[in-house]
């Protein structure tokens, strides 16, 4: 696989939002830059890419893919307040104390969940 492409309607914008999210970085080779119309996310290890496209149309329906995180540092609490302050919005909460997910949407309204971490799970003997 060579990377994951995300249609979008402003590409430096949502790109700069996941790059908060996930901790991926632009290539420093060829940076980008508000206004350009493709922009590209290394992960840390450099093993995964996000591609994010301009495309003229909005979103229209919901995701066919999306992404499930599961926080590194802090909780799943911790993580999505984390997530909305830096433009996230909850659509779903479904969170319970041994379990569930927030159903969350980046500012082009992509659905992605936050879960629980491994200790979380482990703690609410949800393994």
């Amino acid at each position: 696989m060579s990377h994951t492409s995300v249609d979008c309607r402003d590409a430096y914008a949502l790109s700069v939002f996941w790059a908060g999210v996930l901790g991926y970085a632009g290539d420093p080779d060829e940076p980008d830059e508000p206004g350009d119309e493709e922009c590209l996310l290394l992960s840390p290890d450099g093993e995964h890419r996000l591609l994010f496209l301009e495309v003229p149309e909005p979103k229209s329906v919901k995701n066919r893919l999306h992404l499930d995180l599961e926080p590194v540092d802090g909780g799943r609490e911790e993580e999505v307040d984390r997530l909305l302050a830096l433009g996230a919005t909850l659509l779903d909460d479904r969170r319970r104390p041994d379990g569930g997910w927030a159903v969350l949407a980046d500012p082009e309204g992509n659905e992605f969940c936050v879960l629980l971490t491994r200790a979380e799970r482990e703690a609410a003997g949800s393994l």
